[in-house]
């Protein structure tokens, strides 16, 4: 790594920060460093190498990588070190099908608790915010960075419905699975025709899944919105046949399978 690089880590990681936050940063950078394809799939990751990278001590490196495993970034090895992970589409798939599980039980059991007046307003308010983006025949890239965030805040307003912490805490796990999250495959459809179409659709099942809770129709609102998930993985298909789409795909080169795609171009 070029000197001004490595100065340029050490200072996100310094600036006498408490060992928590050393952790933080530490865990930010590296997962950047993954995602953006400096560290490739199946790449060996020592600590050693990692602590003179990244100009921190071995503590907040250690526990930063103990985090990404969780997160499902590295593995680690038995003989020491940990190893930068390779995706196949049936991964990601099941990382997918995970979260749907836990947001359509979160769906029903709002919907059978019952939700007040005012956190159901708010989740109506963050759909009508996507109404507002979604209004334009063609979208530019300020909708579709606006759409991106509303829609990240109308699948956290639907846990925060369920009113269930535990719930609430386990789908933040699933959601920091590799490829999981809501967002995950959205700007990979941000060009072409049917961008747009693929977010109306979208927006239809979100504006489903709320009057089904509210008609407290739980069994609904939780096929709805498992249904809802499995757009990434339409999403994932289509992105995976379109080289320039999966280009856009935060970690894309982590798939499993796409170099050998790419080098049939």
């Amino acid at each position: 790594m070029p000197p001004t690089s490595r100065q340029a880590l050490a200072e996100r990681l310094d600036g006498g920060a408490d060992p928590p936050s050393q952790t933080v940063r530490a865990q930010l950078v590296l997962r950047e460093l993954i995602l953006g394809g400096e560290l490739a799939p199946g790449a060996r990751i020592a600590e050693l190498a990692l602590v003179e990278r990244l100009g921190a001590s071995r503590t907040p490196v250690r526990s930063a990588l103990a985090r990404l495993e969780e997160e499902g970034l590295v593995e680690s090895l038995p003989s020491g070190g940990y190893v930068v992970r390779a995706f196949t589409e049936a991964d990601i798939h099941d990382a997918v099908e995970i979260r749907g599980t836990l947001e359509g039980l979160a769906a029903r059991m709002a919907a059978e608790r019952g939700v007040s007046a005012l956190p159901m307003a708010q989740a109506r308010a963050c759909v009508a915010e996507i109404d507002a983006l979604l209004a334009a025949p063609v979208l530019a890239a300020p909708a579709f960075a606006g759409y991106v965030e509303s829609n990240r805040r109308f699948h956290a307003l639907l846990v925060e419905l369920a009113g269930s912490e535990t719930l609430r805490r386990e789908i933040e796990r699933a959601v920091r699975l590799p490829f999981a999250s809501p967002n995950a495959f959205v700007m990979a459809n941000s060009v072409g025709p049917r961008a747009r179409d693929v977010l109306v659709v979208a927006q239809e099942q979100h504006r489903l899944v709320l009057d089904a809770i509210e008609a407290r129709e739980g069994a609904r609102a939780e096929a709805l919105m498992r249904e809802h998930a499995r757009i990434a993985r339409r999403n994932l298909q289509a992105a995976l046949t379109d080289r320039e789409s999966l280009s856009r795909v935060p970690g894309a080169r982590l798939i499993r399978g796409l170099r050998s795609r790419e080098s049939t171009r």
